[in-house]
């Protein structure tokens, strides 16, 4: 696996060349938002390449994104589409990858589509940790053929980062260098809800420094509380320190969202910062920090600064806490999530998880996952929990 560093060089080579290529793999409802914020940035320099199975429904998505993005006068970016994928088939993807050597590669599978995990796991057992089998499933896929590919593409994965990309790393296999979603949808609400306490209209100007796991994510969110986790955060605004209460805070982040296969803006748009900031800094030199599950293969969710002074370098922000009292918050939100520990290979899952999945679908999980059984487990999950629970609805 190349260094991010010097994969992070090419990115900046082309950038200054104008030849810039992000391949999306897997055109659901985060692709196709992707794909349409990518293009509505009106970049001549960026090329776009969609890679699935299905090349109808793909042209079908590919022609609604452009034409209405050229209506707005927004739509310079050229887009190709590689139908026929089979995401089971690690050389399929392979040989795209090397077609195309891209410089961004957003991996936006999924094992079974159509379905937010979370309706049927946040209701019966109050994690999301279960469903990692599945979340991992397409990934070591296209890690594999990223691999395989000797690619120097900056990978960013979109589901559930948090578990799986510290679990490939853990495995000794390529993992994604970013994961999207989670920690990315909690962060604005922090920034809304410091400007609403402070009675200030530019919200704009509150900055964040925070990190947490995907179970705080979805807590905070819906709940505004932290079932009692104190989490490594601080708030500014106007570049000041502001020493408001946590749980004041978070009590103001509980607020309205659909359920439903539009939220995947919230995830699309955090493909596309992660996107455009690495690619921006390289053109201005001015850096940014973004915010990331799985980062670099750690367990949770962190704080990312991307530089680009001496060459683009990206690498977690312990500008304000350590990268220890990170992992520690972190490794406290997945053990809430079902995810015990990740080590050599091998995902643990909590007894209370396993306890509260056998009460609710009446199946008892393994207690640990090797990397070996994920397809046979992801599978068991599909046939055992998802296909049942789809039949109630």
């Amino acid at each position: 696996m190349k260094s991010l560093e010097a994969r992070l060089s090419v990115v900046e080579r082309h950038v200054k060349d104008e030849s810039i290529c992000i391949m999306i793999v897997g055109l659901g409802s985060v692709g196709a938002y992707l794909l349409d914020y990518i293009i509505s940035r009106n970049d001549a320099a960026v090329r776009v390449v969609v890679v699935g199975r299905n090349f109808e429904k793909m042209e079908m998505k590919v022609n609604i994104a452009r034409i209405s993005a050229l209506i707005r006068e927004q739509c310079k970016s050229i887009i190709e589409i590689e139908g026929g994928v089979d995401l089971n088939d690690v050389g399929a993807i392979e040989q795209v990858i090397r077609k195309h050597q891209p410089d961004f590669i957003v991996n936006s599978s999924r094992a079974y589509p159509g379905l937010k995990y979370g309706s049927i796991s946040w209701k019966n057992v109050r994690a999301y940790g279960i469903w990692s089998p599945l979340a991992i499933r397409f990934t070591k896929n296209v890690m594999k053929a990223w691999d395989d590919a000797g690619s120097n593409a900056v990978v960013i994965n979109t589901s559930y980062s948090d578990a799986i990309i510290p679990w490939l790393k853990s495995a000794g296999r390529a993992y994604p260098d970013f994961g999207s979603g989670n920690l990315n949808h909690l962060v604005p609400r922090i920034r809304y809800a410091v400007a609403d306490i402070l009675n200030v209209k530019d919200f704009w100007n509150v900055e964040v420094m925070f990190a947490a796991g995907h179970f705080h994510d979805v807590c905070i969110s819906k709940e505004g509380q932290t079932e009692g986790i104190q989490l490594p955060l601080q708030v500014y605004y106007r570049g000041e320190k502001q020493e408001i209460p946590q749980k004041k805070i978070f009590a103001s982040c509980d607020i309205a969202m659909p359920v439903d296969a539009t939220r995947n803006m919230m995830n699309a748009s955090s493909n596309y910062r992660l996107i455009f900031s690495i690619i921006d800094a390289a053109r201005t030199k001015v850096g940014a920090r973004v915010f990331s599950p799985g980062a670099f293969g750690e367990l949770g969710g962190y704080p990312v600064s991307i530089t680009c002074e001496n060459g683009l370098m990206a690498e977690i922000d312990t500008s304000v806490f350590t990268l220890e009292e990170m992992r520690q918050a972190n490794a406290k939100s997945m053990h809430l999530d079902g995810i015990e520990k990740i080590e050599e290979g091998t995902l643990f899952y909590t007894q209370e998880l396993l306890q509260k999945t056998e009460k609710a679908f009446g199946v008892k999980l393994p207690e640990m996952v090797r990397y070996e059984d994920i397809d046979e487990v992801a599978r068991f999950i599909i046939d055992n929990i998802i296909v049942p629970q789809m039949e109630k609805r």
